[in-house]
């Protein structure tokens, strides 16, 4: 029997693209501080000359699967990150966007083989979302931690 687990430890080989949504930006910007700080930590070179980390932005989190595929696709990323926060309003459009943005990440990763992590809050108040990116703790890192695994664990069954 062989158990197959990804690492936190080594990151030096894995090159990670980060797709954020503009739209509730004081929220997907704090996820993106926490995201960089803990990739940062664990030894992925975060700088903007970096070679390891790409970040692109987009309109919102409907957007961010059609980016995520592109990168993907691109071969140029062991595993990508989505970023977005989506807070319920008066209407049915939190329900059209969650749904949509969740479908199509997980699409792309099904489709190209690449790890894409769905960093994509959905609550119902601002607070809420302020609560998860930050004030209580930041999920940013998080979902960082899940870049990490899954990228170790690809290379791992892949080799």
């Amino acid at each position: 029997m062989a158990i197959i687990e990804g690492r936190f430890t080594d990151a030096s080989g894995l090159r990670i693209g980060i797709v954020v949504a503009r739209f509730n930006d004081l929220v997907t910007n704090k996820l993106l501080s926490g995201c960089l700080d803990c990739l940062q930590r664990h030894g992925i070179d975060t700088a903007e000359t970096s070679d390891q980390l790409d970040i692109a932005w987009v309109p919102g989190s409907f957007e961010l699967p059609m980016i995520a595929q592109s990168l993907a696709r691109s071969g140029q990323f062991q595993v990508i990150i989505t970023l977005g926060a989506v807070i319920r309003g008066d209407t049915p459009h939190f329900d059209v966007v969650v749904a949509e943005a969740s479908k199509g990440i997980a699409t792309v990763s099904r489709e190209t083989g690449i790890p894409v992590i769905f960093g994509v809050l959905t609550t119902d108040t601002m607070q809420q979302a302020l609560e998860r990116a930050g004030i209580k703790s930041n999920l940013g890192w998080s979902y960082a931690l899940q870049a990490l695994e899954m990228g170790s664990l690809m290379a791992k069954i892949n080799s």
